[in-house]
């Protein structure tokens, strides 16, 4: 079955700013700024790769106007970025209405030959950078008193057991835990918090760091026989962002069509 017709916007964030975080590229946060630019918000895209952000700024600049696009490099390692990310947005745009945590780190290795090195970088970019951003986000959206939503980047994995992927398994089901404890507290103050749960979505990095095998293997449990694209993955992202999932919060909903 091959990929449905790539869907036109219908103004569903229209006045709203948006931070995306790892949006450079081809990737799911790359199509996540493209979709919500086509919906009518305003996006900060940062990104810890300092060349491919430039290079999306200026694509999106070009395509939606550099009034609606912003961009700062920002490794979510790091807590100084991430505040300089934030505090970006709010000096940019007067403060921020949406945040989508992306950012993420894959990898395979069998438990048995893991190193500490290995475990704690996946763990640092992947469920601690989402703790940096989603803390960073929660006290601007409190202090603002106006509402928002954040939207975590979970994985199915954090589900379903895969061989090899023991640490990022880890990672992802500790983004679902953070976003179901994180959307209780900011029910006080009028912010949603939810994620996505992708199964396969392909883009080129996933592709040069997945063997072909491994690919081919998990395309196979698809019940659609193919992979995601990544604005497939965008479009539950812009559903949870916007009015149309207003009663929704501490969800995770699988984008997948994988059920074994």
């Amino acid at each position: 079955m091959s990929a449905p017709n790539y869907l036109p916007g219908h103004g569903l964030l229209t006045g709203r700013t948006a931070v995306v975080t790892a949006a450079a590229g081809a990737g799911i946060g790359g199509a996540t700024a493209r979709r919500f630019l086509e919906e009518g918000a305003r996006v900060v895209i940062s990104d810890a790769h300092a060349r491919r952000l430039k290079e999306s700024a200026h694509a999106l600049s070009e395509e939606f106007g550099a009034d609606r696009v912003t961009a700062l490099t920002c490794d979510v390692t790091d807590e100084d970025q991430v505040q300089a990310l934030f505090a970006h947005a709010e000096r940019t745009h007067g403060g921020l209405d949406i945040v989508v945590n992306n950012a993420g780190l894959g990898g395979t290795a069998e438990l048995t030959e893991m190193t500490d090195d290995q475990w704690t970088k996946i763990l640092d970019v992947t469920l601690n950078g989402t703790f940096r951003c989603t803390r960073a986000a929660l006290r601007s959206l409190k202090a603002a008193g106006t509402g928002g939503v954040v939207v975590n980047n979970a994985s199915v994995v954090g589900w379903r057991a895969q061989r090899g992927q023991a640490h990022y398994a880890a990672a992802k089901a500790g983004v679902m835990a953070l976003t179901r404890c994180a959307a209780l507290e900011a029910a006080d103050y009028g912010v949603r918090v939810n994620a996505v749960a992708p199964s396969l979505a392909m883009h080129p990095h996933l592709a040069k760091v997945t063997s072909a095998e491994l690919l081919a293997e998990l395309t196979e449990k698809e019940a659609f026989g193919r992979y995601a694209e990544p604005w497939e993955i965008a479009n539950v992202i812009v559903f949870l962002a916007s009015g149309y999932s207003s009663y929704m919060t501490g969800e995770v909903v699988a984008v997948s069509s994988q059920h074994a």
